[in-house]
């Protein structure tokens, strides 16, 4: 963990993946390193095309969702539905996910991005909007490499101008939820935007990840760890 050492007890991946209760604190998480990525730990959702691997060179434990198409919206999604984080009053939620997206040969051709909680969906993303009714996270959906920090609840949402990412160059995505009251959104552990009650979805979701194509190049998610802990 990152920015989440300070919150009590820390947690390692015990390598089966499972969500775990640590008295005040229920916490699940990913680092690729000894958790096997199999179809009982994400659901994979294709957009005709995208697949889901641990990449072979990475040392420190690297998934790949990765678009395998250069066609217009096609690639993968990928959810962790086995956790569920329900925002609720007087209860804190904290997301945290180190990403980067590579091969996609300029910024012009960054691909559909989402990274952070959404509600359990086959389709995230669809014709090139974040389409899903309740999720909190960042997502880029203009093929800018531009992630903006969104929330939505029940279809009424906001969005807040983000951090431009740089090809193949990781950045660390975060925020903070604080009972029903505000969503704090951090980019490399500075704060960068903050939205309200009316945009704090009151549903159960998952951590998820998209990525889809922009139809020029077959753009590839590298995610090194992400991570999800909620107050009791």
């Amino acid at each position: 963990m990152k920015y989440f050492k300070n919150i009590g007890q820390q947690v390692q991946c015990s390598g089966l993946l499972n969500p775990v209760d640590i008295g005040d604190v229920y916490y699940d998480g990913d680092d690729f390193q000894k958790c096997p990525v199999t179809d009982e730990d994400y659901t994979l959702t294709q957009a005709t095309q995208g697949t889901m691997s641990l990449s072979a060179g990475a040392d420190n434990g690297v998934l790949l969702l990765d678009c395998n198409s250069a066609t217009t919206t096609q690639g993968a999604q990928m959810q962790r539905v086995a956790a569920s984080f329900t925002p609720k009053a007087g209860r804190m939620i904290w997301f945290e996910a180190r990403i980067k997206v590579a091969d996609t040969g300029s910024l012009a051709t960054a691909g559909e991005i989402f990274a952070g909680l959404a509600e359990i969906d086959t389709s995230i993303i669809d014709t090139s909007a974040v389409s899903t009714s309740n999720h909190i996270g960042f997502s880029s959906v203009t093929d800018n490499g531009i992630l903006l920090s969104n929330s939505e609840k029940a279809d009424a949402g906001t969005t807040s101008t983000g951090t431009t990412i740089a090809e193949d160059t990781w950045v660390v995505l975060g925020f903070k939820v604080t009972g029903l009251d505000t969503i704090d959104f951090y980019v490399n552990g500075v704060w960068v935007a903050q939205h309200t009650t009316d945009n704090i979805p009151i549903v159960a979701m998952a951590p998820s990840f998209v990525m889809q194509s922009s139809g020029t190049t077959d753009p590839i998610m590298h995610i090194d760890y992400w991570e999800c802990m909620q107050t009791r």
